[in-house]
């Protein structure tokens, strides 16, 4: 059997929220205490919950944008100590905030405990369809390209440069994606499509890991070198930036 289709767009999501006193509320906690880092800004959320909303088509769309509107609500730095942590601090946030959103108790429990298994660093298998639509529809946005576009400004924010130039493919040296924002394609970004929860989602994250592959074979092109190996890496949860 066909699972039913919930593709909605971005006027539409909007719309959603606005007709929805508690969403529209959480909206605008949201707004006001993301930071203006474009790779986990209020446009992120967006994008995320119109995908998760697509991959859990069986979860009350009111739960799936309240669960990808706070999924980020406590975001770290990439490079903080504390990385590993910010899926919790977000989760105990959307605790404190959903009751004055007008959500029951069970629904509050379904949407922290999404919000708290969606992180890569954490490694965790979701326990529910929320979460893992939640975790698919974040990890789409580390592809394609707007997974360049993330990759290449959180590198610039933690000081990488965008690849070593005497070794562009880490070919003769052990990779190192805190230093080299391609290197992060190899450690992380193309094992993506591997760990995906949904048929839908892992559909959509071979398409973007696509484009990235693009990229790469792009890029070997214009510097006049042999291009990379392709295969996906074996990702390792919290040794790699997230």
């Amino acid at each position: 059997m066909k699972t039913k289709s919930r593709r909605l767009g971005l006027s539409e999501l909007r719309r959603l929220v606005e007709g929805d006193a508690g969403l529209e509320w959480l909206a605008r906690e949201v707004k006001a205490r993301l930071s203006d880092d474009p790779a986990h800004d209020y446009a992120h959320a967006e994008r995320v919950a119109l995908w998760a909303l697509e991959l859990a088509p069986e979860v009350p769309a009111r739960q799936v944008v309240a669960a990808a509107l706070l999924h980020d609500i406590v975001n770290l730095p990439k490079d903080s100590p504390a990385r590993a942590q910010a899926s919790a601090l977000s989760a105990e946030a959307a605790r404190a905030l959903l009751p004055d959103a007008g959500f029951e108790e069970a629904e509050i429990e379904l949407i922290r405990d999404a919000i708290l298994t969606h992180s890569f660093s954490r490694g965790e298998t979701p326990r529910s369809e929320l979460g893992r639509a939640l975790q698919d529809a974040d990890r789409l946005e580390a592809l394609g390209v707007l997974g360049i576009f993330r990759v290449i400004s959180t590198g610039a924010k933690m000081g990488a440069r965008y690849f070593d130039a005497s070794d562009p493919f880490a070919t003769r040296r052990a990779l190192d994606d805190r230093a080299y924002s391609v290197d992060h394609f190899f450690t992380k970004l193309l094992g993506l499509p591997a760990t995906m929860q949904t048929e839908a989602g892992r559909r959509e994250a071979e398409l973007r890991a696509a484009t990235l592959r693009q990229l790469l074979v792009e890029l070997a092109r214009e510097m006049g070198i042999k291009p990379p190996r392709l295969e996906p890496p074996a990702p390792a949860p919290g040794r790699v930036r997230p």
